[in-house]
């Protein structure tokens, strides 16, 4: 009896094989956790279900460039947050810093949050940011970034990101504070 991992292996293996079937089956295995990346960063369910549909397209053309060191859904994963991305560049938002506002970033590793805050309510706040602090803060907190990686993938500097995070942080925190009276 094959392992899943054998039986994820075999079926990405017929998808480089241009198999449709199995094109279908490796999509219906990710459709659902990689819709919900997309819409962390997107916002919206409709334009997260197209941006989701390219980055599967983007997957399939290049699966032949997928090779096992990392679990394929890190690898799918990765795909969909820069489509994400990439939308988000397109319809020109403000993602690069206000660099006048910026002189020195202190760093504020303090992230504890009262026991009774829910992670869903802190996404929820984080829904709820400016485009660039929310992007921030979710490639940062969700999805595991470095201000390094941050930079690189929205094309701002170092200090930009810290500032960006420290900025949503803030603003998350007095959300919470409203919501939760802590």
């Amino acid at each position: 009896m094959k392992s899943t991992k054998q039986l994820h292996q075999s079926v990405i293996d017929a998808c480089k094989n241009n198999d449709a079937k199995a094109q279908m089956q490796l999509y219906d295995l990710y459709c659902d956790a990689m819709y919900t990346v997309a819409l962390r960063y997107v916002k919206d369910s409709f334009t997260a279900e197209d941006v989701m549909q390219e980055a599967f397209i983007k997957a399939f053309k290049n699966i032949d460039s997928y090779k096992d060191e990392v679990a394929f859904g890190a690898w799918l994963k990765r795909i969909v947050i820069n489509q994400s991305i990439d939308y988000l560049k397109k319809r020109k938002l403000e993602l690069v810093s206000i660099n006048e506002e910026i002189t020195t970033v202190a760093d504020d590793d303090n992230w504890n949050v009262a026991a009774t805050i829910s992670y869903q309510d802190i996404v929820n706040c984080i829904q709820q940011l400016k485009e660039k602090y929310r992007v921030v803060l979710t490639l940062f907190l969700l999805e595991g970034y470095d201000h390094g990686e941050i930079s690189q993938i929205l094309g701002i500097s170092e200090v930009s990101s810290r500032t960006h995070l420290l900025r949503g942080k803030r603003q998350v925190q007095e959300q919470l504070k409203a919501v939760h009276h802590v």
